[in-house]
């Protein structure tokens, strides 16, 4: 970066401020996407613990036993668990024609009702457990998400990798949902782990790319927006991951 510094401000002092305002604009871009990011695992945490604490709400989505114990789904709970799925896909093909106010709806909307499907893991893990993996998660991420911002390497070819790594992750789920295999839930979660932590090196550099494509548009709010969803999924996929290995059950 520095040396890239020194060819522009070679060109004139106009390339130079050109220059030092992207930069400027760069670091206050990452800054609104990890906000928005930390904001949405806050929003999924508060549901996630208010369900877990009141049986009542519980009740909602769930089947709940005596002994605050989560013995299956109900309607709306399927309804929680598979709409942020159909919010994110239709997300992706009106991104371009939705207002900034529709994103942020749809991106508050995903957060909460990823709180319902977060909260079975509070329902069959420890506390201790729960927060331990969290911070695990938390620390693996920082880290790679900075090793994302500051690499020189490209990182398209590494994350056509994971992307078809992903597709086959959830085949294979779904093979382990009809005919479960503890090896093959073994499997799929040190798979999830490995695709997951790549992915968060990969989008955190693809939305430095994605910053510098909409630099000086209105469009600019709206891809923080999308990169702190993609960042947030990393995040809440590599949690649920690790949980299956570091989480202590009730």
């Amino acid at each position: 970066m520095a040396n890239e510094n020194i060819k522009i401000s070679n060109r004139g002092p106009a390339a130079a401020v050109d220059q030092a305002t992207f930069d400027a604009g760069l670091r206050a871009h990452m800054l609104r996407v990890y906000n928005y990011m930390a904001s949405g695992l806050a929003l999924s945490g508060i549901v996630a613990f208010a369900l877990f604490s009141s049986p009542d709400l519980a009740g909602i989505f769930f089947q709940v036993a005596p002994g605050n114990r989560v013995v299956g789904l109900n309607i709306l709970g399927w309804v929680a668990i598979l709409a942020p799925l159909g919010l994110l896909l239709l997300t992706s093909f009106r991104a371009a024609r939705m207002s900034l106010t529709s994103v942020q709806a749809v991106y508050w909307a995903v957060t909460a009702l990823m709180g319902v499907s977060l909260s079975l893991l509070l329902f069959t893990y420890t506390g201790a457990s729960v927060a331990r993996t969290f911070f695990v998660t938390a620390a693996a991420f920082g880290a790679l998400s900075i090793y994302g911002y500051t690499t020189r390497r490209d990182l398209t070819a590494v994350g056509k990798f994971l992307f078809m790594g992903l597709v086959g992750l959830v085949l294979a789920s779904i093979v382990n949902m009809i005919w479960p295999s503890g090896m093959m839930s073994f499997v799929i979660s040190a798979a999830g782990v490995l695709i997951f932590s790549g992915l968060i090196a990969v989008d955190t550099q693809k939305i430095k790319e994605q910053y510098a494509a909409a630099w000086g548009s209105e469009a600019a709010r709206k891809v923080a927006i999308f990169g702190a969803l993609s960042l947030y999924l990393d995040f809440v996929n590599l949690f649920q991951f690790l949980m299956s290995f570091l989480g202590q059950r009730r």
